[in-house]
């Protein structure tokens, strides 16, 4: 049963179903369709001289028909892309069948609809590659009219361009946008690569858990749930930095995770609720390392992908070209502002935020402020890779001493295009110094802060029994495809984002809770 009210159109479609039906054609057939060739790949091999000719079997979408009479000419889109299909009369009708042509293919079928074609490849006069049709199967009827994009002087009319349309209906936005499907294969290129890279080194891919008692190895608000049988809140996962930790304490040399991480926080053009991210920890390795593993790993990504280490994204050309420059925090903030952070208290740095006018709130402590000052005045600047390096120690509590500066730690972030890309870290392995790092946290969250990081008493029992010297590194996956790929928004290089519930029609709610209560009463 629909649960919207019928277009004209759609009404049309539902009688097209139960037509085909009376013919004995199902719409939906369960058997097997065998395809024995895709449009790219029936391109690419074409020869105009081959004798016989191809014979091929193809699946996929109805997306433009022109009807002629005794013959028409239809497009036909696969998962590779498109090839046109000629159809004539008295080829298509099977047995005694003599209006399948009239009766099927020209009135009941539909753009949007599934079908199998068998037939041979040839070159039409025009000199279009094209399917001589010898055989259709209806596969799957569609019932809802697609969005077709229509041309006229060279511009498109009626193209599915809403973008609260098209994510919301993504699976529309890959049949009527091909560069749509173009961005996620790259997407899969990126993860394929960047694996690639971390195995011919020799490191192993795991899985750690996405339901954990404490949500760590973040300052992040978490989503909090709650488990029935254990009778225990549990948190979705906002970092899996400790588990991959504990890992390297139990005598792993390198592990990564491509992990679902979830932040009960803001959503604008950078920032999804749920997002992907990539951590790994290689024993024996500092930040210095780190920077070098990060530089080389992302050029050969850019390479891989895009057949070249720049991409242009909005307005700016970005070479990823190693190496790539590094600035310390200090001198960041120095080179915007002319403030150098250098000793000083929060009193002082809070004052400098209010002359400054950046907005703080009275619970942020000294590494809070630091990281709004970087973030209001330094951070969109970096448009080129630069990795910025050597943060205070109240903005990293899970990282090594500066082994020249107390007051700093060994950790890097990469900008690029104005955000963060990377976060990485000489980890810290000292366990006293750890829970003291895990109190000043508590006391943070005792202010008010609900992103400070709670004690983890067992991961502080891990490192009791030695993690031996350690650089990781986090990658935010979806802001690299976005700067693989060309895009401005991270809703472009989410197949689903998160989105506000759909607003409905009052009278179509009204019309599917009648449905439900008729299906329960049966």
């Amino acid at each position: 049963m629909a649960n919207h009210e019928l277009s004209e159109q759609e009404k049309v479609r539902r009688a097209s179903m139960e037509a085909l039906r009376a013919r004995g054609i199902e719409p939906y057939p369960a058997a097997e369709y065998k395809v024995t060739g895709y449009t790219t790949e029936i391109k690419e091999n074409f020869k105009d001289d081959q004798e016989p000719k191809r014979e091929v079997a193809v699946a996929g979408r109805i997306m433009s028909r022109r009807i002629m009479g005794k013959a028409s000419f239809m497009e036909l889109q696969d998962s590779e892309g498109r090839i046109q299909v000629y159809v004539s009369r008295d080829d298509i009708c099977p047995g005694e069948d003599k209006e399948f042509y009239n009766i099927v293919f020209k009135k009941l079928l539909d753009i949007g609809d599934f079908i199998g074609v068998k037939g041979y490849v040839f070159r039409t006069q025009m000199g279009e590659i094209t399917i001589h049709a010898q055989e259709i199967t209806v596969l799957s009827k569609s019932l809802r009219p697609l969005p077709i994009v229509k041309m006229k002087d060279g511009k498109a009319y009626d193209a599915f361009t809403d973008p609260e349309l098209r994510y919301r209906q993504r699976y529309v936005d890959l049949v009527v946008n091909a560069r749509v499907k173009d961005i996620f294969l790259k997407r899969t290129k990126v993860f394929n690569s960047m694996r690639e890279f971390f195995n011919k080194h020799g490191y192993i891919e795991v899985e750690t858990p996405i339901l954990q008692p404490i949500p760590g190895g973040a300052s992040a608000r978490p989503f909090i749930t709650h488990h029935n049988t254990l009778d225990i809140p549990l948190y979705l996962r906002i970092a899996d930095e400790l588990y991959l930790k504990r890992l390297i304490v139990g005598g792993f040399e390198g592990v990564y995770e491509f992990s679902k991480n979830f932040r009960n926080e803001g959503m604008d053009r950078t920032h999804n609720p749920e997002f992907t991210c990539m951590e790994i920890y290689v024993s024996y390795k500092d930040y210095n390392w780190m920077m070098d593993f990060t530089e080389r790993m992302i050029e050969k990504i850019c390479m891989d992908v895009n057949g070249t280490d720049e991409v242009k994204v909005g307005d700016n050309v970005i070479s990823f070209k190693a190496p790539f420059r590094r600035v310390t925090m200090t001198d960041a903030i120095k080179e915007a502002t002319g403030f150098d952070i250098t000793g000083k208290s929060e009193e002082e740095l809070r004052a400098f935020c209010k002359e400054a006018g950046i907005e703080v709130e009275p619970t942020m402590g000294k590494g809070k402020l630091i990281d709004e000052i970087f973030g209001a005045k330094c951070e969109g600047s970096f448009i080129q890779p630069t990795f910025i390096t050597d943060y205070p120690i109240e903005m990293s509590p899970l990282t090594k001493r500066h082994r020249n500066d107390p007051t700093l730690t060994e950790r890097f972030e990469l900008m690029v295009n104005g955000k963060e890309l990377c976060n990485a870290y000489s980890e810290l392995n000292d366990p006293i110094d750890q829970y003291e790092r895990f109190v000043d946290q508590m006391n943070l969250s005792a202010k008010g802060d609900d992103e400070a990081m709670i004690i983890d008493h067992d991961f502080i029992r891990a490192l009791e029994y030695g993690m031996p010297p350690t650089s990781g590194m986090g990658i935010g996956m979806d802001r690299l495809v976005m700067l693989m790929t060309g895009q401005t928004t991270i809703q472009e290089v989410l197949l689903f984002p998160q989105m506000r519930p759909e607003k409905r029609a009052k009278k179509a709610e009204e019309g599917e809770e009648n449905e439900n209560e008729a299906e329960n009463a049966e």
